[in-house]
């Protein structure tokens, strides 16, 4: 049991910062399926509640530090038109379907806190995506495994 944790330990970790290395390192410390799929969503978690509560105060602080000037004089384009359009048209349920998949737990959540001001529908929304995104590819994992380790070089 205390190994099974102590394994599980740099699963939460990378899984705080990129979703998708928590079932593969997972699979590769030979965890059990239910503790890598914990294991990864309590990580991404761990992520989206800390920058949940502290996101929108080092975005400021950041904003303020290293980026006042070159915001001044900003013309929209084509690109950045594209983003807001699809965040307002699939809003925060998107941005947390699509946060383990393309965006890391912390930019996906500083983004969804820029966008809704409810912390509690954040970490809802985020939840529900991690444990479906947690499931999915653990299992793709498990099925796959010794190939997927090939391709990753794990």
């Amino acid at each position: 049991m205390t190994e099974e944790i102590l394994k599980a330990i740099p699963v939460f970790l990378s899984s705080m910062l990129k979703f998708i290395l928590g079932p593969l390192e997972g699979y590769k410390f030979h965890l059990h399926f239910i503790t890598t799929v914990l294991a990864t969503v309590s990580g991404m978690m761990f992520s989206v509640a800390a920058f949940t509560f502290f996101g929108e105060w080092l975005r400021q602080v950041l904003l303020k530090r290293f980026f006042h000037k070159k915001n001044e004089g900003l013309v929209p384009n084509k690109k950045s038109n594209r983003l807001s359009w699809i965040i307002a048209k699939y809003g925060l349920g998107g941005i947390a379907f699509l946060t383990p998949v393309f965006l890391t737990p912390i930019a996906g959540t500083i983004l969804a806190v820029s966008l809704s001001p409810s912390k509690k529908k954040i970490l809802a929304y985020m939840f529900l995506s991690a444990v479906f995104w947690a499931l999915v590819f653990t299992s793709i994992t498990y099925i796959v495994g010794p190939e997927i380790l090939k391709w990753f070089k794990l």
